[in-house]
């Protein structure tokens, strides 16, 4: 779930875009999750600053939404695409609000038996050239291990020029991890999960939270992500996300 070539004195201004365009995801990062085919899926997704930056400063929330749908007719390769609208507060950024999004993959067990869920992707490819697109690429590879819930593993790369770490050298590749689970001793309408994005710009971060499912079709993730950078973060956030299967 943003940057430009700007460096030092401007990285308070790539800080707003510290949030992923996003396909169907954890908290933060990408999951092995795709939308069935003919499936329309709408994520509405807020991230608020939980402190102040230095000097006092609050950083602006972030503000995105919009859909993924799930375009392959096949249970063992599926395939979903997406786009989201974000508002940043920022004049350079909302000039180009469309990030677009897509994800193919395959489930759990369909290349052997107990074979781990497959998925290779994209995201924040943004529509404006040295300001957002930064193009990140992924793979992941995930297993649902008994009760102790599913554990992803994987890695990605960016455009290293947008990726930066506070001295402007490039940081725009890392690991993606999580752990999530539905914890049924309570509810199967509740789910947790932990994921972490590895690197210096400010896409890495160790983000937590957890899920209620209001209906069948529509649940809420309440979460927050720690940042591994905070000269280029300048805070941590609290992220309050939508996600409703319109049909």
């Amino acid at each position: 779930m943003k940057k430009t070539t700007l460096i030092a004195s401007a990285l308070f201004c790539l800080v707003p875009l510290a949030a992923n365009a996003t396909p169907s995801t954890q908290i933060w990062i990408p999951s092995t999750d795709i939308q069935k085919y003919k499936s329309v899926h709408l994520n509405v997704d807020n991230y608020v600053a939980a402190e102040s930056a230095p000097g006092g400063s609050v950083k602006a929330p972030v503000f995105m939404a919009g859909p993924t749908v799930g375009v392959l007719p096949y249970e063992k390769i599926q395939a979903e695409v997406g786009f989201d609208l974000v508002k940043t507060g920022s004049k350079y950024y909302d000039n180009s609000p469309v990030y677009l999004n897509a994800k193919a993959g395959t489930p759990e067990g369909t290349l052997f038996a107990g074979s781990p869920a497959l998925a290779v992707g994209g995201y924040n490819f943004g529509t404006k050239t040295d300001l957002t697109d930064q193009n990140v690429v992924y793979g992941l590879a995930a297993k649902n291990v008994a009760k102790l819930g599913r554990f992803s593993a994987g890695y990605y790369m960016g455009n290293k020029k947008l990726l930066l770490d506070e001295n402007g050298d490039k940081a725009n590749t890392g690991v993606l991890l999580s752990w999530d689970r539905t914890i049924s001793e309570v509810s199967d309408k509740l789910w947790a999960a932990v994921d972490y994005q590895g690197g210096d710009s400010s896409l890495g971060a160790l983000s937590f939270g957890v899920s209620w499912a209001f209906a069948a079709n529509t649940s809420v993730i309440f979460g927050y992500d720690m940042y591994n950078n905070d000269k280029v973060a300048l805070g941590d956030t609290f992220t309050v996300q939508l996600d409703i299967n319109l049909w």
